[in-house]
């Protein structure tokens, strides 16, 4: 049960439980049939107009969590269920980026984790 983050470039293990790409853009050098994904949920990724502004500058981190939550917000639909899931079993959320701390993974666990406190699992 939970929620973990790995980069796509880091070998899948059956420890990941369910693995959602959680990037727009298909990461580079990775082969669709070697990323052993369950699902690719684009919808949930920040808007490209974000994404370009955050452009991984640390110094915007913050700033970048709290408009991609203000995106999340209006997308339940799309990552209400990945929540629910967690609740019960392992959910890997996979990215692309270099920076394994600040990216929309590590923005995204922290918002499904919080939405998973103040809900409860259902």
């Amino acid at each position: 049960m939970g929620i973990a983050v790995k980069r796509i470039h880091e070998p899948a293990s059956k420890a990941d439980g369910y693995r959602v790409l959680v990037d727009r853009l298909w990461p580079r050098g990775v082969k669709k049939e070697d990323a052993a994904l369950d699902q690719w949920a684009k919808e949930i990724a920040p808007s490209p107009t974000l994404r370009r502004w955050f452009n991984h500058e640390v110094s915007r981190w913050e700033a970048f969590r709290h408009r991609y939550a203000s995106e999340l917000d209006d997308k339940g639909e799309f990552w209400r269920p990945l929540a629910e899931r967690a609740a019960h079993r392992r959910v890997t959320l996979v990215f692309g980026a270099r920076d394994e701390e600040h990216n929309n993974a590590m923005a995204l666990k922290a918002y499904l984790e919080n939405w998973l406190k103040a809900h409860g699992p259902r």
